[in-house]
């Protein structure tokens, strides 16, 4: 769908609307909705509460009916993005006859661009046959004379990988899903005249993009606590929430993750524990969380490139297998659950862990889709070697809870190692991470030889650094007062990456918001809490469930890459504010049981809980008034000066709450921001001695970057560099007129850099299993050269730089769980792990880099070693194999 009209079309719905303005009744106003406590405003769109069990929403998409007929496409072959520059796209203005059209015959590789103008609402007709036509003989051709093609980026795609060529874009059914194509956006040769073509249906009517008008409660919830309070709306979106736990209740005993996602999934079922099941439905949440381990250890989802270690945000686990011990009791749960959690730590500190700052490794915590993320030259390995705040403030948390769970059990030796791990990993998030200038810590590190900070905001990632005390008491305020806020919420991230359809990028997700407004409500900002809830309960109420997310920039649930209903952490959220929030419910190791109530003006009155099971107690719990003061305590009738209870006392229980009414909206700010987009990054090439890139569109300046330092500002696309001995690598990133960077360029190695081939000097075995590997290279498997020794001589001692060139064609470069593992050994002294990401199923002629790691040589020969260790088991355990070429080394820069 074209940008333009989207945003024409919800502008045109998003008139402010001030009915009920100032009265008691509002709960939040702004330009873009308002709510209220017995519905929701947005434009011209009404959600109303009928009943605490029904309510009735007239909200329709203003994508619903919209779909230009300009569509915008790129062809791709075996499901990457690898025919045009990044940015570029064939357009076509379809004007069907007879319900159908056809292309003209597109060359790969040639921009085609119909330049024809487009009225915003002159809308292509409904069920368009559009079929397509691509002539493929530049590759064909390639392929016959060459045995390769090579794609716009210089890759060499080998005749032997080719799988298909497919064709994604913009408008349905097509999809920016590159790593995910399949059958659907297939073209076929069907007279193998080399012209490629595919037929689909365009502006077909989709029932299930359509929201439902009314919600009745429908499902039976006397398992679970009961809410009420004097706000209808909180009382109704709750009941809501309950209905879609049921749905998301399988016969099996676990939660399926969404409506649209059956099965569990780690970090999905592990958030929304933490978050609220941990409380609603224990039982169940055990049996989720046991349905991710194996080998004693917890599983990493399939993710980028092969799962683990490229992802390494498994340990949520451990966040929700605590809550569900503090809720419970469960003593054999405690032992169950350290002992997975400990061996998972402890696999983590050989592979994950990066002895050079002292943090973790890997992908963005629940943001698990490289390009939404990620610049697009970031491969699986580059995801690997970064350092992203949630996935380390994940790891944190992951650590104390070890450290607390073994002095539970009495393994004071344990519990010492685990602490000392989880003070070191919050240490060095602060030192490396924090932003000062923007008081809030930065995205992550990213680079190759020389780490960079992107100083992106990361929601997530924030919030949890302030819920889990990762930041002090000041830096938490900072965060909460200075993060940038979107008019619709809290977008994943700020500023949003350009031509990158919604999804993590450009995308609020209610659960994220969930815990950022846990986190507001923990630093006492009344006003940023205020904006929180509003962004938890507009979409709730007027799409009439709990979506999975929705676009940043207007609010809508259409247009994402992906979405669901009934989705778990967002209906999870949804219930934490009650338990989290306004009743600020937590339990400590000891069972003891503490209430931290928060509740802004606007939502103060008389709140209770019915029916809440924890340990062998059950309580009711009212409360009245706002604040976050108590005034006033009692159990069972009895005054008390401890906010607090003993769950190991067992029984019926009556606590009653009145807060002190003190405004914590007074004196607090939030910094709430249009939505923006950084520039994209720059291109360079380098040859001679000189780097040239392309100019950025909006740039008003570049920064040339060595060795993750800037070393010049300037206005010109070229740079000349003088080659040192030594590798060094630099980079370039843009500047735009708010002084904000894009991200860098992909990174370029510029020294005395040595390359060996591999099978000719070392002792392993030649012997390669797999027919299609290229000439020249080392099997590694679970079978074969489980130890690769060779040597290597240098002039002189000291630091190096040492990598490796691979393939790993067992899986896509997307998903499953099959990335390969090594360690490195330099004269006997481990060094670190090798990672080889797959790089496409049955792709073994696809040559990608390990990531860089820094050794110590000595002058002379050097006997290094590729070795197979316990620790390097993947997480599918079978199939762990990479096929080695080269070992590139040179003297590491100072």
């Amino acid at each position: 769908m074209n940008r333009t009209l989207r945003l024409l079309a919800a502008g045109c719905l998003m008139a402010f609307t001030a009915c009920d303005s100032g009265n008691e009744n509002t709960l939040y106003e702004s330009e873009t909705y308002n709510v209220y406590k017995d519905h929701v405003t947005q434009g011209d769109f009404t959600a109303t509460v009928v009943s605490p069990k029904e309510m009735t929403s007239n909200y329709k998409s203003p994508l619903q009916d919209a779909y230009s007929r300009a569509i915008e496409f790129k062809f791709s072959i075996n499901g990457k993005d690898d025919e045009l520059a990044y940015g570029k796209n064939h357009r076509l203005v379809i004007h069907p006859e007879d319900g159908k059209y056809t292309s003209p015959t597109i060359v790969f590789g040639e921009h085609h661009l119909d330049n024809e103008k487009v009225d915003k609402m002159d809308w292509l007709e409904k069920n368009t046959e559009v079929t397509i036509k691509l002539d493929m003989s530049p590759v064909l051709n390639a392929f016959k004379t060459k045995g390769y093609y090579e794609d716009i980026h210089g890759e060499k795609i080998y005749q032997n990988d080719f799988k298909g060529v497919y064709v994604a874009g913009g408008s349905a059914p097509m999809r920016w899903d590159f790593d995910n194509l399949g059958d659907v956006e297939q073209l076929t040769d069907k007279d193998g005249d080399g012209i490629y073509e595919i037929t689909l249906v365009m502006n077909q009517p989709d029932p299930e993009k359509i929201t439902s008008p009314v919600w009745k409660s429908t499902k039976n919830l006397s398992k679970y606590p009961t809410f009420t309070s004097d706000i209808p709306l909180v009382d109704a979106l709750y009941n809501l929430a309950l209905n879609e736990l049921v749905a998301d209740s399988e016969a099996d005993g676990t939660f399926r993750t969404g409506k649209e996602w059956g099965g569990v999934w780690t970090r999905d079922i592990s958030y929304s524990i933490v978050l609220s099941l941990s409380i609603l439905d224990p039982q169940r949440a055990i049996t989720s969380l046991r349905r991710k381990v194996k080998r004693d250890r917890i599983i990493q989802d399939t993710g980028s490139g092969g799962a683990w270690p490229v992802s390494s945000d498994r340990v949520t686990w451990a966040l929700a297998a605590w809550n569900v011990y503090t809720t419970t009791g469960d003593q054999g749960w405690l032992k169950e659950a350290y002992k997975v959690i400990a061996n998972t730590i402890d696999d983590d500190m050989h592979v994950v862990y990066d002895p050079a700052t002292g943090l973790m490794r890997g992908e963005s915590s629940f943001l698990d889709w490289r390009k939404q993320t990620y610049p697009r030259w970031m491969d699986n390995v580059d995801i690997y070697r970064s350092l992203n705040l949630g996935t380390n403030v994940d790891h944190f948390e992951a650590m104390n809870i070890a450290a607390k769970m073994a002095r539970l059990l009495g393994k004071e030796k344990d519990y010492q190692k685990y602490n000392e791990y989880a003070v070191n990993l919050k240490n060095a998030i602060n030192n490396h991470l924090w932003l000062e200038k923007e008081g809030y810590y930065a995205q992550y590190l990213y680079g190759r030889d020389h780490m960079i900070l992107s100083p992106k905001y990361e929601a997530l990632g924030e919030a949890l650094a302030v819920i889990f005390d990762v930041a002090d008491e000041n830096r938490a305020k900072s965060i909460v007062k200075n993060s940038p806020i979107t008019p619709y919420g809290a977008a994943c991230v700020y500023p949003q990456i350009p031509g990158i359809r919604p999804y993590h990028n450009n995308g609020i997700w209610p659960f994220v918001q969930a815990y950022w407004n846990i986190a507001t409500a923990k630093a006492g900002n009344g006003t940023a809490l205020e904006q929180g809830l509003a962004s938890i309960y507009r979409p709730a109420a007027l799409f009439l469930t709990n979506k999975e997310n929705f676009v940043a920039e207007d609010g809508d649930y259409m247009d994402t890459e992906v979405n669901s209903d009934e989705m778990l952490w967002s209906l999870s959220g949804n219930m934490a504010m009650i338990y989290k929030v306004y009743f600020g419910i937590s339990i400590d190791e000891k069972g003891i049981l503490s209430f931290n109530p928060v509740v802004p003006k606007v939502y103060g009155g008389s709140k209770e809980l019915k029916n809440v099971k924890l340990w062998k107690n059950n309580f009711d719990i009212t409360l009245k008034g706002y604040g976050n003061k108590i005034k006033s305590f009692t159990i069972d009738g009895k005054a008390s000066d401890e906010f607090t209870f003993n769950l190991k006392k067992g029984g019926n229980h009556k606590i009653d709450i009145v807060l002190a009414d003190n405004d914590i909206t007074e004196g607090t700010t939030s910094n709430k921001v249009a939505n923006k987009f950084h520039l994209e990054n720059p291109n360079v090439t380098y040859k001679g001695d000189q780097l040239t890139w392309n100019a950025v569109k909006g740039a008003v300046n570049y920064e040339i970057i060595k060795n993750g330092k800037v070393i010049a500002t300037q206005n010109e696309t070229l740079f000349t560099i003088k080659k040192e001995k030594e590798v060094d690598e630099y980079a370039v990133r843009a500047i735009d007129s708010d002084n904000f960077p894009s991200y860098i360029s992909e990174p370029i190695s510029v020294g005395d850099i040595k390359i060996k081939n591999v099978s000719r000097i070392a002792s392993a075995s030649k012997k390669i299993d797999i027919k299609a590997a290229p000439s020249g290279m080392v099997e590694v498997s679970k079978k074969r050269n489980k130890k690769v020794d060779f040597k290597i001589t240098v002039p002189e001692s000291g630091e190096y730089m040492v990598w490796f060139s691979y393939t790993n064609g067992s899986g896509p470069w997307n998903t499953d769980n099959k990335c390969a593992i090594r360690n490195l050994f330099v004269n006997g002294t481990d060094q670190g792990a090798l990672v080889m990401a797959q790089r496409g199923t049955e792709e073994w002629s696809s040559i990608g880099m390990t990531n860089h790691i820094p050794v110590q040589l000595k002058k002379g020969a050097n006997k290094l070693s590729i070795r197979f260790e316990s620790y390097d088991e993947n997480m599918n355990v079978d199939v762990n194999t990479a096929l080695i070429e080269n070992v590139y080394y040179g003297k590491a820069s100072k």
